[in-house]
């Protein structure tokens, strides 16, 4: 796997736990918009709670990332959907606990309704 940070003074610098962009060269996996639920059960974890339900949703995609051959350093774009932007601090205090270094490009948006009524979904591109 190939990739490299692209950072420019001539754009904002990131906010948070991501970058302006990132250069990749290799097979790109995609992974589906994951939601908090225990993979066992089916049920949805941290009813109400971001914090619970981002680190849930995290732990999903890391058996996802593990099952490709690839860890967190190959995740190179993430989208965040929200169900309401104030929950914005307690679930970047829980991604960032995933990419401590160079983590990748990244979008969050509040959208009006998830699936299940989960309070947070993320999907993600790695390279391997």
């Amino acid at each position: 796997m190939s990739k490299k940070v692209i950072y420019t003074k001539n754009a904002p610098s990131p906010v948070g736990p991501y970058s302006q962009a990132i250069a990749t060269q290799g097979e790109l996996i995609f992974i589906a918009g994951q939601i908090p639920l225990n993979p066992e059960t089916g049920e949805i974890i941290g009813e109400g709670d971001i914090t619970a339900q981002t680190t849930q949703v995290m732990k999903n995609i890391e058996a996802i990332l593990t099952e490709a051959g690839v860890n967190w350093s190959n995740v190179v774009k993430t989208g965040v959907f929200l169900k309401d932007l104030a929950d914005f601090v307690p679930m970047n205090e829980v991604y960032a606990q995933y990419f401590t270094e160079n983590p990748p490009a990244r979008a969050c948006v509040e959208v009006a309704r998830l699936p299940k009524d989960v309070l947070v979904e993320i999907e993600c591109i790695a390279v391997k």
